[in-house]
């Protein structure tokens, strides 16, 4: 026997269609939510890792700046080290010269003719003040002055006759001008 269905096909179909529609939407908003969930956990975990990093590149800046101070600091102590270095080295080449000058000078004063007093030095300055028999002994010291290897001119500021137990002296001031 033939069946005939006289319901209309197309509202079943359509029934299908609706039911099939509403799933694949639904899907559709699960897939989606679930993608976006995702990506916010992937976005979240990448902001942390990357907070995590600067965190660390902090820390390691503040290491490498105290690093840096310590070093500013050493060369500042360097260079404060080689400058009393040098100062010493030149201390020490110097440090004879006082007395080679005094030696030469000691030389220089012609026995029982002169007596020095008093000399000073003052940066290339050297006063010197005594006592002589008479001017031709000052002279001839001023000349032998002159003949130095640290002196290179000298001039007579004054000079004066005292009388020191009845002998009759000449009392002398010189300038000498120091290399």
């Amino acid at each position: 026997m033939i069946r005939i269905n006289l319901l209309p096909y197309w509202e079943s179909d359509k029934k299908e269609n609706l039911k099939r529609q509403i799933i694949i939407i639904a899907g559709s908003f699960t897939i989606f939510f679930l993608i976006l969930i995702f990506f916010q956990l992937y976005i979240s975990m990448s902001i942390s890792k990357l907070e995590n990093e600067v965190k660390n590149k902090e820390d390691r800046l503040a290491l490498l700046t105290k690093v840096i101070g310590d070093i500013e600091v050493f060369k500042t102590d360097k260079t404060n080290l080689e400058k009393k270095l040098n100062l010493i080295k030149t201390l020490e080449e110097n440090r004879l010269a006082p007395v080679r000058k005094l030696d030469e000078l000691t030389t220089l004063v012609p026995s029982k003719d002169l007596w020095l007093e008093k000399f000073s030095e003052k940066g290339k300055e050297l006063i010197i003040e005594g006592v002589a028999r008479d001017n031709i002994v000052i002279a001839r010291f001023m000349k032998n002055l002159e003949l130095s290897n640290y002196i290179t001119s000298v001039g007579l500021i004054t000079s004066k006759q005292i009388e020191m137990s009845g002998i009759k002296l000449q009392q002398f001031t010189l300038r000498c001008a120091l290399l």
